[in-house]
Order: C-alpha cells, then structure tokens, then sequence
C-alpha cells in the first residue's frame, strides 16, 4: 500500500488538510506501507517558502512522519511537482500521439457560444472538441507557433464506474464531462494532469482525498488508463463543517492549524481530535493515543456524512490531555510560555513558586495559553484587570471582605494553605458572607483578576508579606 499527502504551498495548513493527512498515515500505517509527502507546488506565482515551511512544522508538530517525499528523498527525486514539468509535458504530447487527446484551437468565444447553445437546447454543455480542426491542420498550426492548449479526450459514449471505500459505488456518463485541459498553451499542466501523473509514477495505490474532489476523480481515472496504468483505489472524505452546519470556513473562527498550535492546544489532543473527525473508534472511547488509532481505524468506516469541527469541543479535549500531564511534562510545556510572557527567564526561587502554582492551575486548563497570564500575578507587575474590578468590587461587601480577612490573615500564626482556609472560613461566617460575596474581592485584590488558580493556595505561595501589602493596597483604593 502507497499513500500520499499533496498540499499546495498556497496557504498556511488547514485543520481538514490535516485530517487527510492524518487518515492517510493512518491507513498506511495499520497496513505496514509507504506514507508519502507530496508537494503539489505548479501554482508559481501563489507558493511561498512560508507556507511550504508550515505544511512540514505542523506535520512534524502532529507527530505523522512521512517514509517518502519532500525533505526526506526517496526514488522519486524531490517530490516537487515544480521539477517535473518535462514529464508532463512528454505525457500529454504521448497521448496527443496516441489519439486520446488533441491541441485545442477553438476560441473562448467560440466555446462560449456552444455552451450556451447546449444550455438553450437542453443538452450538457461539456465541450465535446465539435469545434476543433482536423488534426493536421491543428498540428500544422502549433508547429508554426499558434498556442494551444492540450484537452484530453473523453470517450463517448461511456462512463467511468469506481467504488470510493468511503462512498460506495459511483458513476460519472461522460456526457456530462467535458474534454478538459490538461497542459495549458504556455505549457504549464492543470492539476488533472500533474496529480495523476504523479500518482502513476509513484505507484500510489489509495488516493485519500476530499470529497472536493470527488467530479475529478473520472477525469484522473481517463487519464490514468490512457496512461495503460491500473488506477488506485480512492475515498473522499467529508469537508469539514462549523457548528452552524455551514462549510469550515473563517466566520467559524481559525482554520489553520498552526493557529492551534499557537493557542495552546497540545498535539495529541489535536490528533484525538482530528480522528473523531467522521470515524469511532468504537467502544464509545473518546480518548485515544496514536498508536491505538493505527490498530483500529478503518477507512472503510469513515462517515460520509459532513462531520463538526468544533472548537470549544477540541478544547474539552485539551483539558482532558493537560490533565493526564506528569508534571514534568506541563511544567516543561509551559514553564517557556510563562518566561515568554514576562520578558525574563524565573529565578531559583521563583522556580520554586511556579512548581507549587503548577498543579493548581494543570488541573482546570483547557489551554496551555491560559497559564502565563493566571500566574503573572507572583512574578510579574501588579495591576488590576479594570473589569474584574468593577464588577466584583462594587457594593458594601468588598470592602467588609477585605478588611475583615487583613484582620484575620495579620496575626495568623502559621502561613499555609490549611491555616489560611480556616482564617478566611470563619471570616465568613462572622460576617454572614457567601463564598462568592466575600472571597472573590479578595481574589481581585491579590490577583488582579476574578481568573486566577485556587485562592487559598495562592496566597500561601504569594507570602504572607505581599499578601497583606496587596489586601492593604485594595482596602485604599475601596
């Protein structure tokens, strides 16, 4: 078994490229064959190095390592399709010689005309070449330097006739296909002509694909056997959709993965993720590793039904993974984000806090972003979040709150978690106060923000010292 991943450097890698990237190695792998990294680069003026670079980062970042292709060799050169403009200039020209397809000297206006004529007798308006010239004529004139495009030439009457593993038997009459382009008259191929030539030469035995693509796929098979090559096997995933049930789009919010990445969702939980994506592992497990998906998924039942790309259901899965962290690993995934955030590297000491802020804050993120900005509070500058202020700082019982809880947390005799809680608890109840009435100002007053990890815990790991200062500096300011 061959499979490949070909995506176009014409944009940054999209979450549903991912997932076809993702089924693919998947397939592969669980059959013990080739997974191949293809770059379907012919768009010149539209491929940029930028996003060449970030089809590999997020491939290397979801961890789907490729056997052949771009950046890692193989029989096939660099797998670029940029390099390979002889070759498809030398198939098309093969099967102008072989009669299966022709230079194409009719004008626009002309096809123009006999569309919209097909249209008006209700007939298919596929170009059928009907507007060509005998073919020494044609051959004459490109030979003395008319352009021309090469279309290919579909058969009629007929059909092409496929079972797609996703969605079962389909049929194409080629009534309705055009003889479409395959080399355009400056000589460059269409998409048509560069992917399937590839997938011949390469020996691709399964084509993983959007159902974008699905009306092409006779076309490829065509040229495929008028290649005199047995066409692969082919299944057409579903496109993503948004919760509104509308095509994954912007207005859903970031469809590039890197934008993921970026925002603190972990790599596995991507994956685990992407793999819900139109297909179960069965056993209503939701939480699954790799290397389990590679020993149950089966192509065969994925769903042809449109599957969900929710963002807030990929972040229910984030918390679940950070949760199942070491501690080690989250400090160690997040420790850069929280430096980062401050401009500076922590100290020894600071270190030490962090450890002590690390489990309290692992066990309630759903996104690794969410750390730096809820521990700032220890080792950053202080300020108040002016919305938290006003909206918990209002009324007589913030400030009843914070002076009530200096009174109590003053003369505390010992500075822990424990001597704290109960401090603050009979506080409480002294002043017939509810927990959100009476331990929220304090929250606002020692982090600057109603969104901070556990308060007790964290005043134990703030200190007594700058505890006070802060309750005081809140209690001036009420």
């Amino acid at each position: 078994m061959r499979v490949r991943f070909a995506p176009s450097p014409t944009g940054y890698l999209h979450v549903g490229g991912a997932r076809t990237a993702l089924f693919n190695y998947l397939v592969a792998r669980k059959a013990g064959g080739t997974f191949i990294l293809r770059s379907d680069d012919t768009d010149a003026e539209r491929s940029e190095d930028t996003y060449r670079d970030d089809i590999y980062a997020g491939m290397a970042w979801l961890g789907l390592d490729w056997d052949e292709g771009v950046e890692r060799g193989g029989p096939h050169g660099d797998y670029r399709q940029s390099s390979r403009f002889d070759r498809y200039r030398d198939v098309a020209e093969q099967l102008v010689a072989d009669g299966k397809a022709y230079y194409s000297l009719a004008t626009n206006e002309a096809l123009d005309a006999f569309r919209k004529a097909a249209q008006q007798e209700g007939r298919p308006p596929a170009y059928d070449g009907s507007l060509e010239p005998p073919a020494d004529e044609a051959a004459r004139r490109v030979e003395l330097g008319e352009a021309a495009p090469i279309r290919f030439r579909v058969p009629r009457p007929g059909s092409t006739e496929f079972v797609d593993v996703v969605r079962g038997d389909m049929e194409f009459d080629h009534v309705q296909i055009e003889d479409f382009v395959i080399l355009r008259s400056n000589g460059s191929p269409t998409y048509h002509l560069a992917s399937t030539v590839d997938d011949v030469d390469y020996e691709i035995t399964h084509v993983i694909r959007g159902e974008d693509l699905l009306s092409s796929t006779p076309k490829h098979i065509l040229i495929t056997q008028a290649m005199g090559a047995e066409s692969a096997t082919y299944a057409h995933l579903s496109l993503l959709m948004g919760p509104d049930g509308k095509k994954l789009s912007k207005r859903h919010g970031d469809t590039a993965l890197r934008a993921y990445r970026d925002a603190g969702i972990v790599p596995e939980a991507m994956v685990n993720y992407l793999a819900l994506l139109g297909w179960s592992p069965g056993d209503e497990d939701t939480v699954i590793d790799l290397d389990s998906m590679v020993e149950r998924f089966d192509i065969g039942a994925v769903s042809r039904n449109p599957a969900v790309f929710d963002p807030q259901k990929l972040e229910w899965l984030n918390g679940i993974y950070i949760r199942e962290m070491s501690e080690h690993e989250f400090v160690a995934a997040v420790l850069p984000l929280v430096e980062d955030d401050l401009g500076r590297q922590l100290n020894d000491a600071e270190r030490s806090q962090f450890d002590e802020l690390a489990p309290l804050v692992q066990e309630r993120a759903k996104r690794l972003t969410e750390i730096a900005p809820q521990v700032r509070f220890v080792f950053g500058e202080f300020g108040y979040d002016e919305t938290s202020w006003d909206k918990v700082m209002k009324g007589d019982d913030a400030p009843l709150a914070v002076e009530k809880a200096l009174d109590r947390l003053t003369g505390l005799e010992r500075w822990d978690t424990e001597h704290i809680e109960a401090a603050l608890r009979l506080m409480l109840e002294e002043n017939e106060l509810s927990a959100r009435k009476g331990l929220q100002p304090l929250r606002v007053a020692i982090a600057g923000s109603s969104v901070s990890p556990p308060l007790f815990e964290s005043m134990a790991v703030l200190g007594r010292e700058r505890t006070l200062e802060r309750l005081q500096a809140a209690a001036a300011r009420l």
